[in-house]
């Protein structure tokens, strides 16, 4: 029996896994997938405040999606994640990661004690001391991490790894399906949105900018006075209009617009500052995933603001579906099941 793994997705309101036979391959088998509503207060931002509740939680998902593995990945990327560039000498990449400590104190925002650390090597270069290996820091800190890995193994799961979200995304939309040229990969979460740029597949960049759809429901349930279920329900009927009816819908709109172009300006912003800095690698198409992004009109306005080609990722073609599964019903969570389909593909050899 071909060995599984799964990836545990935990957001502030819903709590997604899946399971793939063969990750390690090129074209790995999704076998199952599930996901349950998390109450509120239990996870902030992916991060859990809650272990036992959590915890109870996975216990349920296991048993209410038939998942067989208790191997599982783990997924983090929030603002108590950091990506960086850095450059070190160049060794094996054991070596590298052991004396990050020792490299990095002076940029991370807690002391060196408190946070996790990894490198990400992207390239080889020749330096005035000889050669170089460029690539990415990825620091988070230590409890926010370990509050994840706790509930998992309150579950009774075993977490073989934790790899950051934008990683997991580019590895399931764009390096496993060989996407070539310059992406930006845009993950719009309920409170958090993630980029990460890849030439060629290979992630270069990543920024986590602390906004996302949440917000906007918030913002209308306070201008409208309405629960908060209710301006969920009125932004995705309405999303970014061109026309309304009324001046009640034209209220709607106008909230949605006020708090999604602060995003958008966030989003062109960081994408300019990369192709600034890279004059050579210019972003030529933009990819976006998450729930955030299906909100009406979003693909087009971003289009329009970064004057960017944007289409919807698709996690599906670096995978076979599992006969079991039905093709129709995973269409229809495609945006959602990315990231943890992304996190079970990770090669925990690497």
């Amino acid at each position: 029996m071909a060995k599984t793994i799964v990836g545990v997705d935990i957001g502030s309101s819903t709590l997604r896994a899946v399971e793939v036979a063969d990750a390690d391959k090129a074209r790995p088998t999704l076998l199952r997938y599930h996901e349950l509503d998390v109450p509120d207060g239990a996870v902030s931002r992916g991060e859990v405040l809650e272990p036992n509740t959590v915890g109870t939680l996975l216990k349920q998902l296991w048993s209410a999606g038939g998942f067989k593995s208790k191997r599982v990945v783990l997924g983090m990327g929030n603002q108590r994640v950091l990506a960086r560039d850095l450059s070190v000498p160049s060794a094996p990449r054991e070596r590298i990661r052991e004396s990050l400590p020792f490299i990095v104190q002076d940029m991370l925002p807690v002391p060196v004690q408190d946070a996790l650390l990894d490198f990400y090597p992207i390239s080889e270069t020749i330096g005035e001391h000889g050669p170089m290996t460029n690539g990415l820091l990825i620091a988070a800190v230590k409890d926010a991490v370990l509050g994840n890995v706790r509930a998992a193994q309150l579950a009774g799961l075993t977490p073989v790894d934790v790899d950051l979200i934008p990683f997991a995304l580019d590895r399931v939309l764009l390096s496993r399906t060989k996407s070539r040229g310059t992406v930006a990969l845009v993950d719009v979460g309920a409170n958090t949105t993630s980029v990460i740029v890849a030439s060629n597949g290979i992630p270069q960049f990543v920024r986590i900018i602390p906004t996302g759809g949440a917000e906007v429901t918030s913002a209308l349930a306070a201008r409208l006075e309405v629960p908060f279920e209710d301006a969920e329900k009125l932004k995705r009927a309405y999303g970014l209009a061109t026309t309304v009816s009324n001046a009640e819908e034209q209220r709607v709109v106008s909230t949605i617009y006020e708090v999604v172009s602060e995003l958008l300006t966030s989003l062109r912003n960081t994408i300019s500052y990369f192709s600034n800095t890279r004059p050579t690698d210019p972003v030529t198409h933009i990819v976006v995933t998450g729930r955030g992004s299906l909100l009406p009109g979003f693909t087009n306005v971003l289009a329009e603001f970064t004057r960017i080609p944007v289409n919807l990722g698709d996690p599906f073609g670096a995978v076979a579906i599992s006969r079991n599964l039905s093709a129709d019903d995973l269409r229809g969570r495609q945006t959602s099941i990315a990231v943890a389909l992304g996190l079970a593909m990770r090669s925990v050899s690497a």
